[in-house]
């Protein structure tokens, strides 16, 4: 499929999905929400696809946010469907079976936040800025933002960066748990591709399951989220992956997954 504001390429086993609208600091309008919508669902049709990593052009902004001057004619009617196509897209793109890394190179505020939360992983380069500040706009977050940044580092941080819209630089973001790893920005893309390699040799079924039992049990309580952790745990072992991991270990040797 032809994309026009965003980029896909495949690297062996690794996606990558590039927002690509700089001159608009790769804000997020219907049409590129759209556009991820559809590439998501194409890497999810793709079994090749081991792991997926999500950036934006340039190197001043993964995204800066939803693009304002889409928003502003909006009434009520229009914004609930903008915020509901987008939160569809970021639930598709957070429930692909596959680890989904962000690689933020510079400013992902508001709708960018967002999409980053929407990943397993989130990479900042040393410049990267993070933030929700949509209540400077008279607006809430809309695409998930008050539910994943809560979860992500905890209802009395969370509160604080929506309620004053403030943003915070990738150290802090680090110390607060929202990133998982601080880089120069010169080496953004090799230590991303690096952990999408590693990630894409684990055993597929293996981490579709572990992904599940981990969105599910966030909406669980222990007993229920334990259960569900209880069948995963076991329908993995009707895999050759299973068989494959476990004689290797015996035999001293490294496991080669096929994802069978």
């Amino acid at each position: 499929m032809a994309y026009e504001n965003i980029l896909f390429e495949q690297d062996g086993p690794v996606g990558i999905l590039t927002v690509n609208r700089p001159k608009s600091l790769n804000a997020l309008n219907p049409a590129t929400v759209r556009e991820i919508g559809a590439c998501v669902e194409a890497v999810r049709q793709d079994p090749s696809i081991r792991c997926l990593i999500v950036t934006g052009a340039g190197d001043r902004a993964f995204v800066a946010g939803a693009d304002i001057s889409a928003m502003v004619t909006m009434g009520v009617i229009e914004g609930k469907a903008f915020s509901a196509h987008g939160l569809n897209v970021m639930r598709s793109l957070e429930n692909l079976p596959i680890p989904v890394i962000a690689a933020v190179n510079g400013f992902a505020l508001g709708g960018g936040t967002e999409l980053a939360l929407a990943c397993d992983l989130i990479i900042a380069a040393d410049k990267a800025k993070f933030g929700q500040p949509e209540i400077n706009l008279g607006i809430i977050p809309g695409f998930g933002g008050t539910q994943r940044l809560a979860r992500r580092i905890g209802l009395p941080r969370a509160r604080e960066l929506i309620y004053s819209g403030d943003m915070i630089d990738a150290e802090t973001a680090y110390r607060c748990g929202l990133a998982n790893k601080v880089v120069p920005l010169a080496d953004l893309m090799t230590e991303a591709k690096a952990l999408a390699r590693k990630l894409a040799t684990k055993p597929p079924f293996a981490i579709q399951q572990a992904k599940e039992a981990i969105n599910a049990g966030m909406d669980m309580d222990l007993e229920n989220g334990c259960r569900f952790e209880n069948d995963a745990f076991a329908l993995s072992f009707a895999t050759e992956d299973k068989k494959e991991g476990m004689t290797a270990f015996l035999e001293k040797r490294e496991a080669k997954f096929r994802g069978v």
